[in-house]
């Protein structure tokens, strides 16, 4: 029974509101006094605040004191060298130009004094400088040939020879053609590998009007049996050199020719 009435009490105190009087009543004082005091501490920081910058004028300018000594940062840092000064002297004047020890030539030399040799001085010629091309062909600046122009042109030395006045002054281009024809004709193949480098034989033959030959002789032996052999199958092989020249007046022509290996 008695636990029955605990409760109820109990759940009568839980139902019941706690009593708001004593907590608002002290929020409220708590907050006038925070008012109290901020009002307080503005009037006293504004009472020294004028008091120390404005002091007793109306306005609120603030005074300023000029001053001409005041240091200037500087980029270089000050140098403590007892032998640093404000004023550096001036850099060095150039050297004079050396002049040339001109020598006396009238003056005695003197016995014993060595002599010093004067420089020679070598006179250097300028560079010939190339001359220009010219695209043009240059005329007559050649001395011009006294010999016949007909004997300088048909003059052609080769193993012919012929001795019949001045036949191979004349007709040079038939010589030449006698020369190509034996060239054509004859056969090294014939010769024995064995031979001497330079062996030469002559031969001699008669060419007809006609230009064929006859005649053929051996007049100088070679030493070597297959190289004269050969040497004279070259000129039975020919049939013909060519009519010859009609300025020539004869009817035959003696020719000398020799084969070298």
């Amino acid at each position: 029974m008695s636990n029955l009435l605990e409760d109820g009490k109990d759940l009568e105190q839980e139902l019941t509101g706690e009593p708001l009087g004593k907590p608002a009543t002290g929020s409220v004082l708590l907050h006038l006094g925070l008012g109290a005091f901020v009002a307080a501490w503005y009037v006293l920081g504004g009472y020294y605040h004028s008091t120390n910058w404005g002091g007793q004028s109306n306005g609120g300018a603030i005074s300023v004191n000029i001053t001409a000594s005041i240091p200037l940062p500087t980029n270089q840092p000050p140098n403590d060298n007892v032998l640093a000064t404000d004023h550096p002297s001036p850099a060095p004047a150039p050297p004079a130009p050396k002049t040339e020890n001109h020598v006396d030539q009238t003056a005695i030399p003197i016995v014993g004094k060595p002599v010093k040799p004067q420089e020679k001085r070598e006179h250097k010629t300028p560079p010939v400088k190339p001359q220009k091309p010219t695209n043009r062909a240059e005329y007559g600046e050649q001395a011009a040939n006294n010999l016949p122009r007909a004997v300088t042109a048909q003059t052609s030395p080769g193993p012919t020879s012929i001795q019949q006045g001045n036949f191979g002054s004349l007709y040079g281009w038939y010589v030449n053609q006698i020369n190509t024809k034996m060239a054509q004709t004859w056969n090294k193949f014939e010769v024995n590998p064995a031979t001497p480098k330079g062996a030469r034989v002559y031969l001699i033959f008669t060419i007809h009007r006609d230009g064929s030959p006859s005649n053929v002789q051996l007049d100088r032996s070679s030493g070597s049996p297959t190289l004269d052999r050969s040497c004279l199958n070259a000129v039975q092989r020919v049939d013909s050199f060519g009519p010859l020249p009609p300025g020539y007046n004869q009817s035959t022509l003696n020719v000398s020719y020799y084969c070298e290996y």
